[in-house]
């Protein structure tokens, strides 16, 4: 005896319904991969009374590269806008960027940066010179990306004994954290306030970015990072102008009239 056929198939039967929808969701189903596979690891979080953007990025999924200068016009991006911008031109979307390192008057890197393989500025091992204000307060660091996508974040003088050639880095300073401990130059009270970056690295390819939405001390921000985000070494990357960028989220971090030209931008772009 042939089975009936439920009344609302039949107009569809010898017509396959399934095949017949099977490419919208497909469709559907890539579009959602596609949403989820662009959100990163961003939240807003409250330490201490104060709030901050922490971005995590597995360095596996989302590659971070360093970008100072237009390879074709040799002009500094200066603002992770324009770096946006040129991303954009060549089909790249940027999901998220960050200033380096510190910087001298000239708007170059004070210390070691690393750009794709080539260093453009070297490691700087100068010690105790008022003029380059926090990268003198030490032991000031280096956080290195390396060619098989491992990163790490390492004083300055481990960075050198280490050898390993990087294939994105920058320094900067001060470390806010070395094996767990707070840089013991920081004063738990201290009035010296400003709005301040730094990242960390929870594992081999795991990266923590966290920009203050306030002024804070080193002291905090080191805590912050140690007590709040379970790191072992952290290092300061910059303090008044630092911002963090997000696709989707804006901008995070100091207000846009404090924002100088950056020598150094970390970014995460994926094709359009």
């Amino acid at each position: 005896m042939r089975p009936s056929i439920p009344l609302s198939l039949r107009a569809f039967h010898g017509r396959q319904p399934l095949r017949w929808l099977l490419p919208f969701i497909l469709l559907a189903g890539l579009l959602g991969c596609g949403s989820s596979a662009r959100a990163l690891d961003s939240s807003e979080l409250t330490f201490d009374g104060q709030i901050y953007r922490v971005v995590r990025l597995d360095l596996a999924r989302e590659p971070l590269s360093l970008h100072w200068r237009d390879p074709q016009s040799g002009q500094p991006f200066a603002s992770i806008e324009t770096l946006r911008q040129w991303g954009e031109a060549r089909g790249k979307r940027l999901l998220f960027a960050t200033n380096a390192g510190i910087y001298d008057k000239q708007f170059a890197p004070l210390g070691l940066y690393v750009e794709d393989g080539k260093t453009v500025v070297p490691l700087n091992l100068s010690h105790g010179n008022p003029a380059s204000g926090n990268f003198s307060l030490l032991p000031n660091g280096v956080f290195a990306v390396y060619p098989d996508g491992h990163a790490a974040v390492r004083t300055s003088s481990d960075f050198k004994a280490d050898g390993k050639p990087a294939q994105w880095a920058t320094q900067s300073g001060p470390m806010l954290l070395i094996d767990g401990k707070l840089n013991e130059q920081f004063v738990d009270d201290s009035d010296s306030l400003k709005w301040r970056s730094g990242v960390c690295m929870k594992t081999p390819t795991q990266a923590v970015f966290a920009v203050s939405e306030a002024p804070v001390n080193f002291h905090s921000f080191g805590r912050l990072f140690r007590d709040q985000l379970g790191c072992r070494d952290a290092l300061y990357l910059d303090g008044t102008i630092s911002q963090v960028y997000v696709d989707g989220e804006g901008y995070a971090g100091s207000p846009p009239f404090m924002v100088k030209p950056y020598a150094g931008i970390f970014a995460v772009f994926v094709a359009q």
